[in-house]
């Protein structure tokens, strides 16, 4: 008996029984159906995509570089990376033309944005590459207008997904494009290698001339270099740009854009070049640029690429004259510390705020040669803030919580807690008692601690987060009022926090665009109708009495070496110690400001170590640095003058009785205090009725 005749008996039932259901269900129109529809979703999906790319913005995008605006809507420096000089079609010579036209896409006027013999072979390849189990497609005979889709709006993966979509937006942009503007737009966005985008520029980078000037074998090897820039540039490889050269002319005697006879000539002359390019570099305000890029990227969500090519007017809140005067001084090594002995220098950052409004005015993120997007200390560095948060996590909320400007501190060495943490004054100083306001401009710790301890670390650690400080609940203890941070904070995120004294008690969210609108005028980002975000960090009142308190810092505390000469400001300084040791510092901060400004800056190493660190905070600081930067930044300013004075005045003050001018504000503090500087316990009631005066 044959074995297989009950198999071939099973599989001639499945199929009569399959072809009987696939007839009684009608399955192929069904299936049809599906395709047919599968088909329309995508197509639809695709149109979409193509209708709402803004390909009517293409030109005006790829014609101009993303300009900057300043605060006050001048010129300030332009964004591009991948964008040459664009010239116009006319000054283009005809022989590049029909270089690229012959070697590129020969059909190109005859064609509606893609080839059909391209795709042809596209799908081919595709299906070559999946039975050899490999995920991209390979040529596929790209347009010029294919190609110059893919540059201005796709990726370069070979993929299926990313050959329909170029198809598409191809088409697209032959319904909006005469062919003229195309090439126009290709010949200028192609990349020429060595940096060099755009044929005029090319055409200064290897033959020292312009494009409308370029002869015959000059045009064949620059369209000759656009399959591989960097394998046919005549300068870096001369033997193979001069041999693709000669391909290309007899392409060009292949289409009748020259005689053979012509291309045999041309194929026969040597290859010489000329270097005549000369980069502009507009990024003018490198650390400034970078982080407006920064903010559109992570705030608007643009991409880099976006950013840098299409055409964009950012109008934002730089005030070139105090960004120019911060980089002149940043670049002058007699404001820093030696370098160290290793050659390493010394780092520093510095940022300026306006506070009414958050914009950032200028910004300088570290010393030396700049790195494109690189590390910027003003904005990304996270390092302790020593006694800059005194005012922050200390006196602010103790001045919410019914203590005052003099009220008297215990100043002495003490212990707290299990783990006995005793902090010190700078020398081991003590006096026994303090006002408020000297323990603030004399930057004392013990002071700063035992108020801590008293108000409760909890106030202290809210205040801290209301000023928008990076705070975690191991940072909840004692330790808070020196600034023992776990995580740090940088420059940026101090001055902010700082805008809230100078702005009434009001804190200005830092930011640096005011207004994005794209290449044909449409608005993509504007801040400028609303307003700034702000958070309300104490009461007016309070802001005053720490304004006050904070004066004392550069009259007669710690940041005297940083007061400019002529203004009144108020701020704090601070420091940090490296690795225990009391004569080296890891960090220098000094923050001040007025009501129209606020100025953050840092100095240190970029990592401490025993051959990196800064002397003891007695010695080279960056007072001079600072004093530099408030005296070329607060001329620029509206001079806003503090609607109060010195606490060490006032205190003076309520303890003369000699004054005889009855309308002086002095006048009115000796009349209702006689007791100023007293316990508060004493005279809370007192002290607070006539700082109501002085205030209000």
């Amino acid at each position: 008996m044959n074995n297989q005749e009950p198999n071939q008996n099973f599989w001639s039932g499945f199929k009569a029984h399959f072809k009987r259901f696939w007839r009684r269900y009608q399955l192929t129109r069904w299936l049809i159906v599906v395709v047919l529809t599968m088909i329309l979703v995508v197509s639809g999906y695709l149109t979409f995509m193509a209708k709402t790319a803004n390909v009517g913005n293409l030109k005006a995008a790829l014609e101009n570089p993303t300009q900057i605006y300043d605060r006050k809507n001048q010129k300030a420096g332009t964004l591009y990376s991948q964008k040459g000089t664009y010239v116009a079609l006319r000054k283009i010579s005809p022989n590049v033309q029909s270089a690229v036209i012959s070697t590129e896409d020969r059909n190109f006027y005859h064609e509606h944005g893609f080839s059909i013999k391209g795709f042809g072979r596209a799908f081919f390849l595709y299906a070559k590459n999946k039975l050899l189990r490999q995920n991209y497609i390979s040529g596929g005979g790209s347009t010029l207008t294919q190609q110059l889709v893919k540059n201005a709006y796709l990726t370069q993966e070979q993929t299926f997904t990313r050959k329909f979509k170029e198809l598409f937006l191809s088409i697209e942009v032959e319904n909006v494009y005469s062919k003229k503007d195309i090439l126009s737009m290709y010949l200028n966005n192609a990349y020429f290698g060595n940096g060099v985008w755009g044929v005029q520029d090319a055409a200064e980078r290897y033959f020292g001339k312009t494009a409308a000037n370029l002869t015959v074998p000059e045009a064949a090897t620059l369209a000759g270099m656009l399959t591989s820039p960097s394998a046919y540039n005549p300068v870096d490889h001369p033997q193979a740009s001069r041999t693709r050269r000669n391909v290309v002319l007899g392409l060009m005697a292949e289409t009748g854009a020259i005689s053979s006879a012509q291309a045999k000539q041309y194929q026969a002359t040597a290859q010489t070049t000329n270097d005549t390019y000369n980069y502009k570099n507009t990024y003018k305000y490198p650390y400034f640029f970078d982080a407006v890029i920064n903010e559109a990227v992570s705030k608007y969500g643009l991409t880099e690429s976006e950013i840098m090519n299409k055409g964009y007017k950012i109008y934002t809140t730089l005030d070139q004259a105090n960004q120019t005067q911060m980089q002149t001084l940043f670049k002058n090594p007699s404001y820093f510390p030696a370098n160290a002995a290793d050659g390493t220098k010394v780092q520093a950052a510095s940022i300026a705020i306006d506070p009414n409004t958050g914009g950032v005015e200028a910004v300088v993120g570290g010393r030396g040669k700049h790195v494109f997007r690189g590390y910027n200390r003003a904005t990304q560095m996270q390092r302790q803030p020593g006694s800059t948060i005194k005012p922050l996590a200390v006196y602010t909320p103790a001045l919410e919580n019914g203590y005052y400007y003099d009220s008297e501190l215990t100043d002495k060495k003490k212990s707290y807690g299990t783990n006995h943490y005793s902090p010190s004054n700078y020398g081991n100083q003590y006096s026994g008692k303090v006002p408020m306001y000297q323990a603030l401009a004399q930057s004392k710790n013990a002071p700063a601690v035992w108020l801590l301890n008293k108000i409760g670390v909890d106030k202290g650690y809210d205040s801290v987060k209301k000023f928008g400080l990076p705070v975690t609940k191991s940072d909840k203890n004692l330790a808070l009022a020196l600034g023992g941070l776990k995580t740090g904070v940088s420059p940026q995120q101090l001055a902010q926090a700082y805008t809230a004294f100078a702005n009434n008690g009001t804190m200005s969210s830092a930011h640096y665009i005011r207004k994005i609108v794209d290449a044909s005028g449409n608005v993509v980002v504007d801040t400028t109708d609303s307003k700034a975000k702000t958070t309300k960090v104490m009461s007016s009142k309070t802001a005053k009495q720490m304004t006050s308190m904070m004066m004392g810092v550069f009259n007669y505390g710690t940041g005297v070496s940083a007061k400019p000469y002529g203004y009144t400001i108020a701020g704090k300084t601070g420091s940090t110690e490296a690795d225990g040791d009391t004569d080296a510092t890891r960090d220098k901060w000094i923050v001040g400001y007025t009501p129209d400004v606020v100025v953050a800056t840092w100095e240190g190493f970029d990592n401490t170590s025993a051959k990196h660190h800064l002397e003891n905070v007695s010695g080279t600081g960056e007072g001079p640095l600072y004093q530099a930067e408030m005296q070329s930044i607060l001329p620029n300013t509206k001079g806003t003058a503090f609607n109060t004075k010195d606490a060490s005045t006032i205190a003076k003050a309520a303890n003369n009785n000699s004054g005889t001018d009855a309308t002086d504000i002095w006048d009115s503090v000796q009349k209702g205090i006689d007791n100023a500087g007293k316990s508060f316990n004493n005279a809370a009631n007192t002290v607070k009725s006539w700082w109501n005066s002085i205030m209000n």
